[in-house]
This record gives structure tokens, C-alpha cells and sequence, in this order.
């Protein structure tokens, strides 16, 4: 009986889509736990209000995604910030109510 040569692949290797999955990271600000996405963009055409600046955000652009970690991050926690803001929230919190 032959013997085979070849290693065997493993079946989740060629997955790639894994790799394109966005991650959650959890980060301290403002005395609470958030989770934060980053998020590549995409063409859905969507705009936001980034809550550090008060400018608009276009879904189209890189950012982030921030809601309290305490929460499922439905529609209603979740926040689309600049990275940049993001980055800066200790030195420029947000302007007006965003949680």
C-alpha cells in the first residue's frame, strides 16, 4: 500500500475570511469599560456624527466603533468615532451628550 508523502492541509487554513473578521478590543475611558471595532470601512454610503469633533464621518473611511462594555452594543449605544478622536479622548472629550 502506498504511503502518502504530501502533509496533510488543514481545513481551516484556507479560510481567509478569519482573517478579515474585525476584533474587539476593551478599553478604559471616561470611568467605564468600552469595547471598541475597528472597522475598515465600506460602501454602504452611511454618514455619522463623530462625538469628539461633531463632524461628519463617512461609513466609507476607516474608524472605530465604541459602546459600553456593560451592554449588547445595539444601535443605540454604539458610536462611530474618528480614530484620531478615538485616540484623543483624554485630551478633547466628546462635545455634547453621546452616551
Amino acid at each position: 500500500m502506498p504511503r502518502r508523502n504530501r502533509p496533510r492541509r488543514d481545513e481551516t487554513r484556507g479560510d481567509v475570511s478569519r482573517a478579515f473578521r474585525p476584533v474587539d478590543v476593551v478599553q478604559s475611558y471616561a470611568g467605564g469599560r468600552w469595547t471598541v471595532r475597528v472597522l475598515r470601512g465600506n460602501s454602504e454610503g452611511k454618514v455619522y456624527t463623530c462625538p469628539g469633533c461633531q463632524q461628519q464621518l463617512a461609513s466609507s473611511l476607516p474608524h472605530v466603533v465604541v459602546w459600553p462594555m456593560d451592554r449588547l452594543g445595539d444601535v443605540t449605544d454604539r458610536r462611530h468615532w474618528h480614530t484620531s478622536c478615538w485616540q484623543a479622548r483624554d485630551r478633547r472629550p466628546p462635545q455634547g451628550s453621546w452616551r
